[in-house]
């Protein structure tokens, strides 16, 4: 479902969230299947993700992400 911005001189359409969240998993699905279980990332960009999965795991980016920099 679009929803439409709660600006009023912007003509902007959002998705809501089950949309969006739709969305995400099917990219996050074909990432995986095209990147595969090893795809060479950085030691970085691998504890960025990790940590993006057990945020996600428990229970999303409630805690402050620029204090873990």
């Amino acid at each position: 479902m679009i929803m439409k911005s709660l600006h009023k001189d912007e003509d902007i359409e959002s998705l809501d969230h089950r949309s969006s969240r739709s969305i995400c998993d099917a990219v996050g699905e074909r990432l995986q299947q095209i990147l595969g279980p090893d795809s060479g990332m950085s030691s970085h960009l691998q504890h960025l993700v990790d940590e993006l999965r057990r945020r996600d795991e428990t229970g999303g980016l409630k805690s402050n992400w620029h204090d873990k920099r």
